[in-house]
């Protein structure tokens, strides 16, 4: 079974797709789950501090347990003392949530689905250009009523990649590294035909 994604061109024919990868429910909760991993795996979590153990130096009983009047003190790297270590200390921690690939590819086909749906999935040919050259971008996505959103291609294409740099809130990605948080946080979703044809081989 398949599904039609409309052209980016007006007037231009759409293009079939798979039913089982644009057609699915939107699963709100899986979603999440996925965006909050994407989310958690990018946090550094290298934060630091050091405890008594970590300190150098304390190993020698400050003074004698009694007679000087003095309270009882057993190393002078103590949290209670100038010198010391941390009471509750940071470590370095690892926030990356574990999300089966079979989640993380049915997460995405409900994101292009809701996509889809909402009428921010559009398809067309080829989207290149001959040079670096920004204005020459933003005059063809003006064509398509396009202003912010995400671009997907198949490969790299650097002249596209570096024209679209320029542009605050247009974005170019390839179609095997999707970020889910800027798929969702898109206005519009451009896909060329080829790139259409390896999210379809991605996520089947």
């Amino acid at each position: 079974m398949s599904i039609v994604i409309p052209s980016a061109v007006s007037g231009a024919q759409g293009v079939n797709a798979s039913a089982d990868v644009f057609g699915r429910d939107f699963n709100e909760s899986l979603v999440h789950q996925l965006v909050v991993s994407y989310m958690a795996a990018a946090r550094s979590g290298t934060k630091a501090q050091k405890t008594r153990s970590d300190v150098s130096g304390g190993g020698a009983k400050p003074w004698k347990q009694k007679g000087s009047g003095r309270a009882r003190a057993g190393t002078t790297r103590s949290p209670l003392w100038r010198t010391g270590g941390v009471t509750f200390a940071a470590r370095n921690r690892n926030y990356e949530q574990k999300l089966n690939k079979k989640m993380y590819r049915a997460a995405m086909r409900s994101i292009f689905s809701e996509l889809l749906r909402q009428g921010r999935l559009v398809v067309v040919d080829e989207l290149s250009l001959p040079e670096v050259r920004t204005k020459a971008l933003r005059s063809q996505l003006a064509e398509m009523g396009f202003d912010k959103g995400t671009i997907i291609t198949k490969d790299v294409d650097a002249n596209l990649f570096l024209s679209a740099r320029n542009m605050p809130h247009v974005y170019v990605a390839e179609a095997k590294s999707l970020n889910p948080v800027q798929l969702v946080h898109s206005d519009k979703v451009i896909m060329t035909a080829e790139a259409l044809k390896a999210v379809e081989e991605g996520l089947a």
